[in-house]
């Protein structure tokens, strides 16, 4: 066995021994709540401190349009794995193929 595997196992072993201990503490309630009330500590500070995290878009173009081909190419892959007759294989090459050409043609008209 490799040395970090074997630190790993002792880590995970550690971590279980002392969940046990407090688990079978009698005052694990108050500790439960601790750790709930730093991690919220913990979780207001940093929005407070940091902002908020404005998710970038990175497809300006991407619309409704475009998550209905998605949903469409979707469907179809999931008929075709529950089925993989030919009639569903073309089905999904259809839709894959009007889908790509859709995306495609809207980054086109973005750029």
């Amino acid at each position: 066995m490799s040395w970090r595997l074997r630190n790993i196992i002792r880590l995970r072993l550690q971590t279980v021994l002392q969940l046990w201990r407090i688990k079978n503490q009698s005052d694990g309630d108050d500790i439960y709540r601790a750790g709930e009330n730093i991690q919220e500590n913990i979780e207001t500070s940093a929005k407070e401190s940091l902002g908020l995290y404005e998710l970038k878009q990175h497809k300006p173009w991407f619309d409704g349009e475009c998550l209905g081909f998605l949903h469409q190419r979707k469907q179809a892959k999931m008929q075709w794995v529950q089925d993989p007759s030919q009639s569903n294989v073309d089905n999904r090459n259809n839709v894959r193929r009007e889908a790509s050409r859709n995306f495609r043609n809207k980054t086109k008209a973005y750029l």
